[in-house]
């Protein structure tokens, strides 16, 4: 069974939703037979990278966040608070005080790779980790590949790929994607291409989606013999 999942790695919520999604995955009996796939989503395609080692600041962050859903600065601080509590729920860390403005292209164009080389999730997952809590400039390329080695890719193939945007179609096509199936926020679930859940959906949510999309996939049972039936041997009689 297939699960790919739309999301960013400067998105809160994704960051959440993957440990929501992993507690489901750990509880589901048949999770050996299921591969996980993480496609591409740019929150903001146009954001401009800042420069390694300088993070945006708490306020920064919010006046941000304000300007981009027409609300207050109190409230985009109330919105950060918020996260902040959730991700802790799920065992994670949130400083927004140290997040550094980030591009996220050329981070999924790293993803992609991993995911030919095998490691696709702990690169994700360490991109995330350094973005949300180390406060690394994950838009900036030396940074880039110095977190995709430390997941297991190789750096002077990372650098290489980057240098020639070696998977930039795969990134553009994983968006258009995202297009065509309706998908306007992350994370995003899509299992088996026949269940959609949107966001970061409680576990035992998500833990249900995975379960009756295994029952609609497994094989029949018999309930009796093959009486009165043909087959390439012949018909019963």
């Amino acid at each position: 069974m297939k699960v790919e999942i739309w999301s960013d790695v400067v998105c809160p919520w994704c960051h959440i939703g993957k440990r929501r999604f992993e507690a489901a995955l750990a509880q589901f009996p048949h999770r050996e037979h299921v591969e996980v796939e993480w496609k591409s989503f740019e929150l903001d395609p146009g954001a401009r990278s800042a420069p390694a080692g300088q993070p945006a600041g708490a306020t920064e962050y919010a006046e941000r966040l304000a300007a981009k859903y027409g609300t207050s600065l109190l409230g985009a601080q109330q919105m950060t608070d918020t996260m902040t509590v959730q991700a802790a729920a799920e065992g994670l860390d949130f400083r927004f005080d140290k997040a550094v403005r980030a591009n996220t292209f050329d981070a999924h164009q790293v993803i992609h790779l991993a995911g030919l080389r095998g490691v696709q999730d702990a690169v994700k997952e360490r991109l995330l980790r350094a973005y949300f809590t180390e406060g690394e400039a994950v838009g900036d390329r030396e940074t880039l590949v110095r977190l995709a080695a430390e997941a297991g890719l190789d750096r002077d193939e990372v650098r290489a790929a980057l240098d020639d945007q070696r998977y930039a179609g795969a990134v553009r096509a994983d968006e258009a994607e995202a297009g065509k199936l309706g998908i306007s926020g992350v994370p995003f679930f899509v299992v088996d291409r026949k269940y959609g859940v949107s966001g970061a959906q409680p576990a035992e949510a998500l833990l249900q989606v995975l379960e009756r999309a295994w029952a609609e996939r497994s094989p029949l049972v018999m309930a009796d013999g093959g009486a009165g039936a043909c087959g390439p041997e012949g018909c019963a009689v």
